[in-house]
């Protein structure tokens, strides 16, 4: 097993747990739970741009701080559904983010969709359509919330995309709590409720978990090509079937498993079909 494999198995280990936290945070608003995630996470990424000796506002400021915004609007719109459905339902509509964010570069970027790429979109939605009507635990109300998250997800995916031509990826993690934090104080000031017992346990290890697996998925990135490790990341929905059930005894009936499956099926489909279309592109340029 090599090290950039090692890492992107640490990193969806410790965001599977970072989920876990804030279904335990169920009592709690969804915005203040992001409002101490984000304190957490701004010390951190400012530590660890300090120490790389990276100027920390960008050059391309807007975008930057537009990227934040979908990313701190996304976050609260998945803890609420984390706090609300199963867990694993919670994340496989998550997981549709990769599908919105290639259908956004349809009208963003200009590239094109083929005809099999649809097929894998509507495998996918087929998916989450299942799950939602075999499993009464999620209203369509909480689908519809969950399908805005993952969509303002690929919305931040990507404005990433484009600030990786001339940002350093430190920044890019920077903004994230640089934008979302006075964002959720706003709106804690109107939903505010106190803390209790073990809150401030998960709250510090949300954040924690966070800057953890935001470390580990980069140094993957950095040591290994994005090929051999993006796709463990889908790892994640076996961590939340497992956890979920450990921890708040939850099980789905047999055809939300179909469901789950026909979304990862759809997701993983549309990866491979992609990274192939780019092979072929690659070899056509260089003929």
């Amino acid at each position: 097993m090599t090290k950039g494999v090692q890492f992107m198995l640490l990193s969806t280990f410790f965001f599977a747990f970072m989920n876990v936290c804030v279904k335990f945070l169920a009592h709690l608003p969804p915005m203040e739970v992001v409002l101490f995630r984000s304190m957490i996470s701004l010390v951190l990424s400012y530590a660890m741009i300090r120490r790389a000796g990276v100027a920390p506002w960008g050059n391309r400021r807007l975008i930057l701080v537009g990227r934040g915004l979908a990313g701190g609007f996304s976050l609260l719109l998945f803890y609420t559904t984390l706090q609300n459905i199963p867990l694993a339902g919670a994340v496989t509509i998550q997981y549709l983010a990769p599908i919105f964010t290639a259908l956004l570069g349809v009208f963003i970027a200009k590239e094109k969709v083929t005809p099999w790429q649809w097929v894998f979109f509507v495998v996918s939605f087929a998916g989450v359509l299942v799950i939602e009507g075999v499993d009464t635990r999620i209203s369509w109300y909480y689908l519809g919330i969950g399908i805005g998250s993952a969509f303002l997800t690929a919305m931040a995916y990507t404005s990433v995309r484009k600030l990786s031509e001339t940002e350093h990826p430190l920044v890019i993690v920077f903004y994230f709590p640089l934008v979302s934090l006075p964002l959720s104080a706003v709106f804690c000031l109107f939903t505010w409720v106190p803390l209790r017992g073990t809150d401030w346990v998960w709250l510090v290890l949300t954040g924690i978990l966070t800057q953890l697996g935001q470390y580990f998925m980069t140094r993957s990135y950095q040591v290994e090509k994005l090929a051999r490790v993006a796709h463990l990341n889908y790892i994640g929905i076996l961590y939340a079937l497992g956890l979920g059930f450990v921890f708040f005894n939850e099980t789905f009936h047999v055809y939300s498993y179909l469901g789950i499956a026909l979304v990862l099926l759809g997701v993983v489909l549309n990866m491979f079909y992609s990274r192939r279309l780019q092979r072929q592109e690659a070899r056509q340029a260089t003929a």
